[in-house]
């Protein structure tokens, strides 16, 4: 008569065992892979020390095309949390959905992607027909903040409150970064930003500029004689000062603008990858504030 008690006991044994099973590492910490930078730097400051985070792409990488190795794909499938941006990595959304579908979390289902700004259209980016570098308005960052803490919350109830106050800090200090944007950014007495790639089209509509870029969002798209010639002729007429151009990008196009135009060139990091490793989002968002505000004439 016990014997249809035995497995029930070893079903709630294994009930037991598997929500332990949710803090998987050897430090007892959550397991969370990260897609590129961003999504890795937001991971770690919701995160903290309660999870473990694996950046798929490596440092000083272009993000955009990068392939997985198969200790990668196993990272993943070892991953409570896969952290990722759909459409922006290709090679990343497969490997999730082959091997993580149930743990991946989208960022794009926190925030809105708008339309990329002029130069997509003829460049055919594999993107379609939006931008996808969401994180350069640290507002926007915000918000996939709070929702990874949920996404984390949720595969680690126990935890849940902390995550969430880890949250609250980053949207915060984000704030706090974007009212030293905003207060920078309003005093400039040019509004153009020419860059090399189009990538900085929130960044652009969150503090009123107008992106001028010379290819779409795809860093290795060529530009057209046509292009060149209207983003040259765009320049004159606003008096650009600056051409930008992007860390992990060959800055030939750009160089080749500011000649014609008579300008300089300097760094616009759209914060894909770091190259070094003693900078964070942080510091290198207030490094491009100061190349900002001295490319377009800015008073404080």
């Amino acid at each position: 008569m016990r014997r249809p008690l035995i497995p029930l006991l070893v079903l709630a044994v294994m009930a037991a065992l598997s929500g332990c099973a949710t803090r998987a590492d050897a430090g007892g910490r959550l397991p969370v892979v990260a897609a590129f930078y961003p999504l890795q730097f937001v991971s770690e400051r919701v995160g903290g020390d309660l999870v473990t985070v694996t950046n798929l792409t490596k440092p000083g990488a272009e993000p955009h095309d990068v392939e997985l190795s198969p200790r990668q794909v196993a990272r993943i499938s070892d991953a409570k949390v896969a952290v990722y941006l759909h459409g922006f990595q290709p090679a990343v959304d497969d490997a999730i959905e082959q091997n993580a579908a149930a743990r991946g979390f989208d960022v794009s289902s926190a925030v809105t992607l708008e339309h990329a700004d002029e130069a997509e259209e003829e460049s055919g980016h594999e993107h379609g027909a939006t931008d996808p570098h969401v994180w350069l308005d640290p507002t926007r960052l915000a918000a996939i903040g709070d929702a990874v803490a949920e996404r984390l919350a949720l595969a680690d109830p126990p935890h849940a409150a902390d995550f969430r106050a880890r949250a609250a800090t980053l949207r915060q200090q984000l704030t706090e970064l974007d009212g030293e944007f905003s207060a920078a950014l309003s005093t400039c007495q040019r509004r153009e930003l020419v860059t090399g790639h189009t990538a900085f089209h929130y960044l652009a509509e969150r503090y009123h500029l107008t992106q001028v870029g010379i290819t779409g969002v795809d860093p290795e798209a060529e530009p057209s004689p046509r292009r060149l010639a209207e983003v040259a002729a765009d320049a004159r007429a606003h008096g650009t000062t600056t051409i930008f151009f992007e860390t992990l990008v060959s800055p030939k196009v750009a160089e080749t603008i500011a000649r014609e135009v008579g300008a300089t060139t300097a760094v616009l990091d759209p914060l894909e990858g770091l190259i070094d490793p003693d900078a964070d989002y942080f510091s290198v968002m207030r490094a491009n504030l100061a190349s900002l505000t001295t490319a377009l004439g800015c008073t404080s």
